[in-house]
């Protein structure tokens, strides 16, 4: 099978051709979002307006938790290169499975009568961060179920007309 060779990027002029390169190229770039998200256990959240203002978005998990986790990496100063290398999916601090296991190592590796102050400290952190954590999740499950039931699927992409939503 021939390939077709570069395609030159420039405007459209027509605008029905644009519109359909618009939805085929939309379609595509949704696909491969949720190929990265399933194929390596990747969190994407992708937002797409359309020229005539119609919101699409996809995510893999939520859109506001990882915006959210977008904004607290990028308050923290951490270039997004040292991020990825530095902190594998397990050591993710917001990561309440990681918590958990963490917590019960401890407690299976030391035993807390015997334990010094500042090993129960580290302890009494992990819970304190723990319950932080579950005490968010809840409110944002609170907050999704009570709210707005429009778009709540995060299992593909979703459109909006802008000012309607």
């Amino acid at each position: 099978m021939a390939r077709r060779g570069r395609v030159e990027l420039r405007r459209i002029e027509d605008r029905t051709s644009r519109q359909v390169r618009f939805s085929k190229r939309r379609a595509g770039l949704f696909k491969k979002a949720f190929e990265l998200a399933l194929l390596c256990d990747a969190e994407v959240a992708l937002l797409v307006f359309s020229p005539a203002g119609k919101l699409y978005e996809y995510s893999s998990t939520s859109i506001e938790g990882t915006y959210d986790r977008y904004q607290k990496f990028a308050e923290s100063g951490t270039s997004l290169d040292q991020g990825d290398a530095s902190i594998s999916n397990d050591e993710d601090p917001s990561n309440i499975q990681s918590r958990l296991r963490k917590i019960a190592a401890w407690s299976l590796d030391n035993n807390a009568d015997d334990s010094d102050a500042s090993s129960l400290e580290n302890l009494e952190k992990l819970l304190k961060d723990a319950l932080k954590i579950t005490e968010s999740k809840k409110a944002s499950a609170k907050q999704e179920n009570g709210g707005s039931t429009s778009g709540e699927n995060s299992n593909g992409p979703r459109g909006y007309d802008e000012g309607k939503a």
